[in-house]
């Protein structure tokens, strides 16, 4: 019977051929009329014979009925022999014989006409979704798939799920993690500001600020400029609603930077004040007069800029020479017990180490206590070998007192601490010393210390900065005097009181200067801290001596040979200078300029990783360079202990204070 069979794949290897024979017990041959009956019913009635998982349940007729309405006296379908014909892997045909019995349960019956339009569906129907999002494989009406391959098929899609969905939970959990670092470091970041700054300057301009804060900004600014046309021209109400919106479009914005800082209200103020505007205009609009006007205002805004600008550096000076309260309370709580608890009667230091020229020497000229503890305590703790380490430390008689109590009893480990007195330095008189001798003109008195000098907000920020005392200070100046206050050492390493180290400092020690005297790190960048900016160029003495292009170096961290000092009479050559610059006309105060005339053509360039600058003065400098420098350097006015302070520089400086210090407590130093 050849009108029947099972399905089978024309491209499987071995072609299956199934004819089925229905056989009787009773009976070996059937008359040719009833095969050719039967023939004809199975081809009207029989479905195809495939295995198919969900072929199961369905509402087709199944085998034992069919074969019961076609043979009723055949009661049990076990007796069914079925004979298939097939072709081994050698190409020899073979017959088998099984019981109907033997088959599975998903085994129907097909019919060969229904084969050729069902070969037709692509791959992509195998797989479907059932209703429950079960993933169901379709098995192609031509497929040699037994039940099986299909389970395995079955099998390995369910792996496949699965390990999906493993991988999209390790992806989930990554994302999480990702977020949680994210999150963890955005914590980390010091957004507060602790100094105000012109939000008008370029570098600190915003170029994510948000159009909606631009929009109310330029709203209020045509605000102001109708409201005066509006109060000239005798409109009271639209002056008022003018002034009121404008008004409550300033407070809107506050102190916002960009639109996500900006109250929630904020864009229905600036539709309001849109409103508004559009009134005015339609009212008063006339175009010469408003600019006018708006010419008017920005006038009347550049000269209150220039005020604010001049009481700004006013203020900023006072605040950088005042000393706060902590740090002023601080001295005098040591001083007095240096006397109570008779540590005054303490001998000093060990005199062979501070004369030892094998050692490396640092000369540190303060008179802050607290800043002073810092270099050393960061020198100490960043030494391979601080035993080798000796400071010698000078400051003046009023906190002499409290500068030696600070070491005696917080003695840095293994190094070698002198501090000195410097009205102890007899050989330092205004006979030998050019400072001092200014300081008893009487026009330097009239300069400095006289009330009836012109106001310090009529002759701007540069000269207000020159007026600090402390640019005629001794302590600042005796860096010129180096020779004299260490007689018996070859080589020194001068730091300021205001520079935090963060690496050893023994390898400055082993750079050969090439004959030069003073080692520093160069600060021009382009066209910026070369000698024109420090020195009157104007003046034929400098300009017949020196290049106005030459390049500008640092004082805070230098190394000095002392040997080539002596031999090329540095300090007379300083004298001489400073002489000359009796009247103020070379340069003006300060220790730099006459450094860079008595050190022309004699400073040795060291890498800029030694010494970065600018952390007192400048916000936005690289926060690599600061990490990876030996020494960085709060030159400005903007003080690591002082609340002008850049809060994100703070924090080098900080941990190398002592604030679990008694005497800090008792103070209120705190972090």
């Amino acid at each position: 019977m050849d009108d029947t069979f099972p399905r089978s794949s024309p491209s499987s290897p071995l072609l299956l051929l199934f004819f089925f024979s229905v056989l009787f017990h009773d009976a070996l041959v059937i008359p040719a009329a009833d095969i050719s009956t039967t023939t004809t019913t199975s081809q009207r009635a029989s479905p195809a014979l495939y295995d198919c998982n969900q072929c199961i349940g369905k509402q087709d007729i199944s085998t034992t009925t069919l074969l019961r309405n076609n043979y009723p006296h055949h009661q049990k379908e076990e007796d069914i022999d079925i004979i298939a014909a097939y072709s081994d892997a050698y190409g020899h045909v073979r017959l088998a014989r099984l019981k109907m019995s033997h088959l599975s349960h998903s085994w129907i019956w097909e019919n060969p006409t229904t084969h050729a339009t069902n070969n037709t569906s692509s791959s992509q129907d195998l797989i479907e979704r059932s209703p429950n999002h079960e993933t169901i494989l379709k098995t192609p009406r031509s497929s040699t798939m037994t039940p099986v391959k299909i389970k395995r098929r079955i099998m390995r899609e369910e792996r496949r799920k699965v390990r999906a969905s493993e991988l999209m939970q390790q992806d989930k959990e990554t994302d999480n993690r990702i977020i949680s670092a994210a999150i963890q470091r955005s914590e980390g970041f010091d957004i507060t500001i602790k100094g105000k700054y012109s939000i008008w300057r370029r570098e600190y301009e915003n170029p994510n600020s948000g159009s909606t804060l631009k929009l109310m900004r330029d709203q209020i600014i045509m605000a102001k400029a109708y409201a005066n046309i509006a109060k000239s021209n005798n409109k009271p109400l639209l002056y008022d609603a003018l002034v009121k919106h404008s008004r409550e479009s300033q407070q809107a914005i506050g102190e916002a930077t960009n639109d996500f800082e900006l109250h929630l209200g904020a864009l229905d103020r600036a539709k309001a004040m849109g409103h508004v505007l559009s009134m005015a205009k339609d009212q008063l609009y006339d175009c010469l007069l408003v600019a006018r006007k708006l010419r008017a205002m920005l006038q009347s805004t550049e000269n209150s800029v220039n005020i604010l600008k001049k009481r700004s550096a006013f203020l900023i000076q006072l605040a950088a020479k005042t000393v706060p309260r902590p740090l002023h309370c601080l001295p005098l709580q040591l001083a007095a017990d240096y006397y109570l608890q008779d540590y005054h009667k303490k001998r000093n230091f060990d005199k062979e180490k501070i004369e030892d020229p094998s050692l490396h020497h640092y000369a540190i000229f303060s008179d802050n206590v607290l800043a002073t503890s810092v270099v050393v305590n960061s020198t100490v703790q960043n030494a391979k070998e601080p035993e080798k380490h000796v400071f010698h430390i000078v400051t003046d008689k009023l906190n002499f007192a409290a500068m030696r109590m600070w070491f005696l009893i917080n003695p840095p480990s293994k190094a070698t601490i002198e501090v000195q007195n410097i009205d102890d330095f007899k050989w330092l008189n205004s006979s030998y010393c050019s400072v001092l001798r200014q300081l008893e003109s009487a026009r330097i008195k009239e300069y400095y210390f006289k009330a009836n000098h012109p106001s310090s907000l009529s002759v701007g920020s540069d000269n207000l900065k020159y007026r600090n005392p402390k640019y005629l200070s001794m302590l600042n100046h005796l860096r010129f005097y180096l020779p004299e206050v260490y007689p018996k050492l070859n080589k020194i390493l001068f730091l300021d009181d205001d520079i935090v180290v963060q690496k050893d400092l023994s390898p400055l020690w082993s750079i050969d200067l090439r004959g030069m005297v003073n080692g520093a790190v160069e600060t021009c960048k382009e066209s910026f801290h070369r000698f024109d900016k420090y020195l009157n160029f104007s003046n034929p003495l400098i300009s017949n001596n020196f290049s106005p292009e030459a390049c500008g170096w640092a004082y805070g961290m230098n190394v000095f040979d002392l040997k080539e000092w002596k031999k090329r009479n540095i300090t007379g050559i300083y004298h001489r200078w400073q002489d000359m610059n009796d009247d103020r006309t070379l340069w003006k105060l300060g220790t730099l300029p006459p450094g860079l005339i008595t050190f022309y053509n004699l400073t040795y360039p060291l890498d800029r990783g030694w010494h970065v600058l600018g952390l007192g003065y400048d916000p936005a400098l690289n926060l690599t360079e600061i990490e990876n420098a030996a020494v960085i350097h709060y030159n400005g006015n903007y003080k690591p202990w002082l609340n002008l302070a850049v809060s994100k520089y703070k924090s080098y400086w900080s941990r190398y204070v002592m604030f679990d210090n008694p005497y800090l407590r008792l103070c209120n130093l705190s972090e």
